[in-house]
């Protein structure tokens, strides 16, 4: 990992219907880290995950990609932003009339105005990443959920992110579709791929979190990694959140 941060974000706060839902949060993330978000529901992480994207442009504080701030005023820098920062949602977000294809060689021929031909055989590779060769010319209707999470993974793949930000991306998969997800996620962290994600899946965090932080109230209230923060001795909260967690799982599947 290089010394210097990918991403940084300072002091960013957000009000949301007269709530404050982040408060002051500062974090930075190294080329290839994975950080880790959990916390109880209502604790800031899709919002903050949201403002990483300026899908919700932040109150106060700000945000730098290699050292430059980004100005949420200027289309310009937006553009170029979110060339460079892909995001995965819970809901998949495809385009039910596009078959898989499309989907994911779209933004390769309207952003980066490749040409149709480049730009499919460039879908097809990243398709092919995620372990969809086969599905390339089914629609979202016609695949399952962790099908079509992969499709919105291999479309952020083909955009060449620097950063990439996932919000809970197993949250809407029956339990038998979640670990071909995970096993995606996986490979690409071992790849050396930047991520923040959110995420309730603690064996998937113990094993490949570089750094945990625990939101809490819009705040991090808690950061470091999964030895530190999960050991048995620690004490922490969140050791005490993955606990109540695990007892919840075992008791829904017991």
């Amino acid at each position: 990992m290089t010394a210097s941060p990918v991403l940084e974000i300072k002091n960013l706060s957000k009000t949301l219907g007269g709530k404050s839902i982040l408060s002051g949060v500062s974090f930075s993330v190294r080329r290839g880290e994975m950080k880790v978000l959990i916390g109880p529901s209502g604790g800031g992480k899709s919002t903050l995950l949201q403002c990483l994207n300026f899908l919700h442009i932040p109150d106060a504080g700000c945000i730098l990609l290699d050292g430059q701030a980004v100005d949420p005023n200027s289309r310009r820098d937006l553009y170029a932003y979110r060339q460079q920062v892909g995001m995965i949602f819970q809901d998949y977000n495809l385009f039910d009339h596009l078959n898989a294809l499309d989907n994911v060689s779209l933004a390769l021929r309207k952003v980066k105005k490749l040409p149709r031909t480049e730009a499919e055989t460039r879908a097809r590779a990243e398709l092919d990443r995620v372990g969809l060769a086969d599905k390339e010319r089914l629609y979202p209707a016609e695949l399952s959920g962790g099908q079509k999470q992969r499709v919105s993974i291999a479309r952020a793949l083909a955009m060449d992110p620097k950063v990439m930000l996932l919000d809970e991306p197993t949250a809407a998969l029956d339990p038998e579709l979640i670990g071909e997800v995970l096993v995606v996620i996986r490979e690409l962290a071992r790849s050396g791929m930047t991520m923040i994600m959110a995420t309730h899946q603690m064996g998937f965090v113990r094993s490949m979190a570089d750094e945990i932080l625990f939101m809490q109230d819009g705040q991090v209230i808690e950061q470091g990694t999964p030895e530190m923060l999960l050991d048995m001795e620690c004490g922490s909260r969140t050791l005490d959140f993955c606990s109540h967690l695990a007892e919840f799982e075992s008791g829904r599947t017991g």
